[in-house]
């Protein structure tokens, strides 16, 4: 099969598009589902890993990478199935979490795939599993969001900003997104009840003060919001997105007296990606992709995405159906 493989860390270059055997369904692996990829998408989690960053290394290898493709998001097609899978069989639309996707099959396990949207593509599932996971988790299970409450998404237009605002907007809250002046009106579009512009003002100068604040894109420090929070407001950050300021920002607020400040890392699993399909099949969200790259474009998909500034997902097409 074709997959996109990186043998050492470093720039987007090191990324060469390869040959190599496909994995199967092996003895032991009865929980796991062969899928033929049909799109894949890019997340930080991808270019952290590429470029060896510190806090991956102790797992992924001190010195060079143990897994050597990337991809954490798939959407394609059942082709083998484990001996104790239920939920499944051979031909089946799916989407969801699975290590390895930038290549033309991946192995995944049952509990982290769900059926696929049907009133999606492939490449429109592919952009869904890990940031709509994301901000699903944050919002519901950290910051544990109820109607009438006060929102912030910083990094709006983001991966996981643009989902945020949506599910904000599906919790019945009052959503405020922060994002550039190009991508105010989108953004808006989304369900946004007020907007703040990066570019021209700072969302903690304004006064006011809300129950969540959702660091979407790693950008802020728990500090520089902590005046923008309710005495009950939760401020939370993404764990792989932000790795260079949470633990103290965690001990900070600790020693202080504020447990304001949370970290969120994504727990992959069917039962809340049965809960976004049917929030996508009945069109309560969905999402935006600003480009489509082929495989043999990864490199260039890396680039985009590390530039920063993507409106919603990068989406990789693997294979044609």
């Amino acid at each position: 099969m074709r997959a996109a493989v990186y043998r050492s860390y470093g720039p987007p270059e090191v990324l060469k598009v390869e040959d190599i055997d496909p994995p199967a369904i092996q003895d032991g692996h009865d929980d796991r589902v062969l899928i033929k990829v049909h799109h894949a998408s890019v997340n930080p989690f991808d270019y952290l890993h590429r470029r060896g960053y510190l806090p991956v290394r102790p797992s992924n290898g001190l010195m060079k990478p143990k897994q050597h493709i990337l991809g954490i998001d798939a959407a394609g097609t059942v082709e083998a199935v484990g001996k104790s899978v239920s939920r499944f069989k051979i031909g089946d639309a799916v989407f969801g979490n699975c290590l390895g996707s930038h290549a033309e099959y991946v192995r995944a396990r049952e509990s982290a795939i769900s059926l696929m949207p049907k009133n999606l593509t492939f490449g429109e599932a592919a952009a869904i599993p890990t940031v709509a996971l994301t901000a699903l988790q944050a919002l519901r299970d950290v910051a544990q969001i109820k109607v009438g409450q006060r929102v912030l998404i910083y990094g709006a237009s983001g991966g996981i900003g643009h989902f945020a605002v949506q599910l904000a907007r599906f919790y019945e809250t009052e959503v405020t997104a922060v994002c550039s002046t190009s991508n105010l009106r989108w953004v808006k579009d989304l369900g946004a009840d007020d907007m703040v512009d990066y570019t021209r003002g700072d969302f903690a100068d304004n006064g006011k003060q809300y129950d969540i604040i959702l660091d979407a894109v790693g950008k802020r420090t728990f500090f520089s919001c902590r005046r923008s929070l309710t005495k009950t407001g939760v401020y939370i950050t993404e764990h792989v997105l932000y790795p260079k300021y949470h633990p103290a920002q965690l001990l900070l607020g600790s020693l202080m007296g504020d447990k304001r400040a949370r970290i969120h890392l994504t727990q992959p699993n069917a039962k809340d990606l049965d809960f976004l399909r049917e929030l996508v099949e009945e069109e309560r969200i969905g999402p935006v992709i600003e480009k489509t790259y082929s495989l043999d474009q990864i490199v260039e998909a890396h680039r985009h995405l590390e530039r920063g500034h993507a409106k919603g997902k990068i989406v990789i097409e693997i294979q044609k159906r």
